[in-house]
């Protein structure tokens, strides 16, 4: 299965989790796990996705949800399961 780990943290306003979803439904990336907390009305989101049937790249889905972060007031990241996990190794 190729994982991937999405994060979102920003102010939080109304359609966060919306926009982020419809645009992996779009894209035929499948959500395994989520959760989100909203701390003093900063929104926090840490999503695993399946991409093993996703229309585009890993990095085209990066980018693409970088500017949807954009375009929504909150920063976007996705990382493949293996770097992130790589890079919170302690």
């Amino acid at each position: 299965m190729k994982k991937t780990i999405i994060t979102v943290v920003g102010k939080d306003t109304v359609g966060i989790i919306a926009k982020v979803c419809t645009y992996l439904a779009d894209n035929q990336i499948n959500i395994l796990d989520i959760s989100q907390t909203i701390v003093n009305e900063y929104f926090n989101m840490m999503m695993i996705a399946d991409m093993n049937q996703a229309t585009k790249s890993v990095s085209e889905v990066s980018d693409e949800l970088d500017k949807l972060g954009a375009e929504i007031g909150v920063i976007i990241k996705c990382q493949r399961e293996e770097i992130f996990n790589s890079m919170h190794r302690i």
